[in-house]
């Protein structure tokens, strides 16, 4: 299993239904102007059928033919797993409405990538997100642990099924180099760790990290699927000398910098080791 959760760690936690149309990335000055944790249910992932123990169905290659009929193919919630006519998983999703899932892919992707799909139903009509959410991850282990990696689909990176994840623009501290700050820049520095539950200081922007730890540090937490800010630590024009600012800041002397809920968690290193070991996923829902 621990190859199956390093494994996962890198992966996109992309849900069909919940993925944001992909728009351009800019920037935008900082601007500076609290969620309620709902109790926990029960997992229900037993209520699903396991991967293997689904039936595939054939995806006709016309998009005038029918799917199949609704009571193999509902339009009710549950998890999928979309397979190439070699029989090779190519995409497991989940979705609020099966059926709708699978005939937006049969009209988008490629015919040689969607030939046959398993799906999964929930028992219930409006399950728990946190419910779904699991099923997609069992099914995620069972295809790792049966062949070593995961779907190609569900690799960062590949858009086939789901759109470009959308990246909000990154923070600025200033407008520009010459407008001369009425606040000292540590204040400015502890108002935006504190009014934002995650930060990330990072060379480069967040759609174009310039450096490797930054462009890791982005993919784990856009693969965690948390809301979270980036700040250009490269960025003279509009955020000069905050380099040496947030060393003396945090007293931590290297970039990138993750801080949640106001407080600094580490780096590339201490991220990547959280992330893989389950803890980074915890620390989110606090």
């Amino acid at each position: 299993m621990a190859a199956s959760a390093s494994t996962a760690a890198s992966l996109r936690l992309a849900f069909p239904l919940l993925s944001a149309p992909a728009t351009a990335a800019s920037s935008s000055t900082l601007r500076f102007p609290a969620h309620r944790r709902r109790a926990p249910r029960a997992l229900a992932v037993a209520a699903f059928k396991k991967l293997s123990e689904a039936a595939p169905l054939a995806i006709p290659q016309e998009p005038t033919e029918p799917l199949a009929d609704e009571d193999a193919l509902p339009p009710k919630p549950g998890v999928y797993g979309v397979y190439d006519p070699a029989g090779e998983l190519q995409f497991v999703g989940i979705s609020r409405n099966v059926r709708a899932s699978v005939e937006g892919h049969r009209r988008k992707v490629p015919a040689d990538l969607c030939a046959s799909v398993k799906v999964a139903i929930a028992d219930e009509e409006t399950p728990d997100r946190t419910v779904l959410n699991n099923a997609w991850k069992s099914w995620m282990e069972e295809h790792i642990a049966a062949t070593g990696k995961a779907p190609p689909g569900n690799v960062a990176g590949n858009y086939t099924w789901i759109g470009a994840p959308h990246r909000p623009p990154d923070l600025r501290l200033t407008p520009g180099r010459h407008v001369q700050l009425t606040v000292p820049l540590e204040q400015l520095i502890d108002r935006l760790v504190k009014e934002n539950k995650v930060v990330a200081f990072i060379k480069g922007s967040r759609s174009a990290p310039q450096c490797g730890f930054s462009q890791r540090v982005v993919g784990i937490l856009e693969a965690q699927g948390v809301d979270f800010v980036t700040v250009d630590v490269l960025d003279e024009e509009h955020n000069p000398g905050l380099r040496e600012t947030l060393k003396a800041y945090s007293s931590w002397p290297t970039f990138p910098q993750i801080f949640v809920g106001g407080e600094l968690v580490g780096g590339c290193d201490i991220i990547s080791s959280m992330a893989e070991k389950g803890e980074l996923a915890a620390l989110f829902q606090k």
